[in-house]
């Protein structure tokens, strides 16, 4: 079984740390500051983990090589007071490891054949017990500020997801590549109980946040429409990475969990912009100027809007990156963060449908 890091169960938005947060920023998600401890303890223990870890399993080592840098950042985030992105790459990075500590610890470890898998998969099908039941909706309406309730969300409904795939996929494959599904459907668990412990009450009121059924049919059909050789020949795997997000946000939203479907959606039309095309390139100023703009109306303190917030952090890495993106920083000024706030206005009428109809032909054969 092959990871990469584009197999790691990570958003679209953990990218490398934004260099600094501006005041308005560092108060828009200072309500998460208090769960630093518990934030930095999970860091601690993970970090702890990949250091110690002396395993010589293939999987392990691929596990390794894409988490522990993520770790890194989530460090350095955590130490610039970042605290919605600390939390982001931690959720991200225990989603594998888990899955790997999970694999190395008995049962599991014993379980070398498809008999044993069986037998674990069973087993673990009682350990999860709530979990693998349908998501409720409601499961997470507590949880604040709303970029954590998202990623909560978006965690949710995986641990059945893998649960339901991990048999099958094993016996195609082999036990161990069960077995890591196995590992994270308990981790996606996990990460929902973690997303519930890191939650505080916030200032701010909540966003309007509502289904985005429309905004994901129509962002379908762009992607469709783009779905074109050559492109989708020489990008036919970024087309995949959106497709599967997209596909995702339709479900998290057909749920329901409205917060992780507009994560999801949003991730995708992040994946999808550079196959489109962006346009040309905006100048430096027109850039930082809308940057600017952008974060004076997401950081007014009216609204909690840390899910948008996320974006323009990463914009502004995107920026101080060495060298810096700033076809990232574009995308995300002028077609993500407004794509958002489109989404929290309220949802436009469905057009009238056309009254269905039908035309009836008659076909008579000569000398009939």
């Amino acid at each position: 079984m092959r990871l990469s890091a584009g197999s790691l169960i990570l958003p679209a938005l953990l990218l490398p740390l934004p260099s600094g947060a501006t005041g308005r920023q560092a108060s828009a998600t200072r309500a998460v500051a208090p769960q630093a401890d518990r934030l930095s303890t999970e860091l601690d223990r993970w970090t702890a983990f990949v250091r110690t870890n002396s395993s010589t399993d293939e999987t392990w080592k691929q596990v390794k090589e894409v988490s522990g840098p993520v770790l890194e950042r989530a460090r350095t985030a955590l130490a610039s007071d970042l605290r919605l992105l600390a939390a982001q790459l931690v959720l991200a990075a225990r989603a594998q490891l888990s899955a790997a500590a999970y694999m190395q610890a008995p049962p599991a470890s014993a379980a070398k054949d498809a008999a044993a898998l069986e037998a674990e998969w069973k087993r673990m099908g009682g350990e999860l017990g709530g979990r693998l039941a349908r998501p409720d909706a409601f499961a997470l309406e507590g949880v604040r500020p709303a970029a954590l309730r998202a990623l909560g969300e978006a965690a949710l409904p995986q641990a059945r997801v893998f649960y339901d795939a991990s048999l099958e996929y094993g016996r195609a494959t082999m036990p161990e590549a069960g077995l890591f599904y196995l590992g994270s459907a308990r981790a996606a668990g996990e990460a929902v109980e973690l997303c519930r412990s890191l939650s505080e009450p916030v200032v701010q009121a909540p966003a309007p946040v509502r289904p985005v059924r429309r905004e994901i049919e129509a962002l379908e059909g762009e992607l469709l429409a783009a779905y074109r050789p050559p492109l989708s020949v020489d990008r036919h795997a970024d087309f995949i990475a959106a497709s599967s997000q997209l596909k995702e946000a339709r479900e998290l939203d057909e749920a329901g969990l409205a917060h992780g479907a507009l994560l999801r959606y949003l991730q995708a039309a992040q994946r999808f912009f550079p196959l489109r095309g962006g346009g040309p390139p905006a100048g430096p100023d027109r850039l930082a100027a809308a940057l600017r703009d952008l974060d004076a109306r997401l950081s007014d303190g009216s609204r909690d809007h840390t899910i948008g917030l996320m974006f323009l952090e990463r914009a502004r890495e995107a920026l101080a990156s060495s060298p810096p993106e700033p076809a990232v920083a574009q995308a995300i000024a002028f077609d993500l963060v407004p794509r958002y706030l489109a989404a929290l206005e309220p949802a436009r009428p469905e057009p009238g449908r056309p009254e269905p109809s039908f035309t009836v032909t008659l076909v008579r054969w000569p000398y009939t």
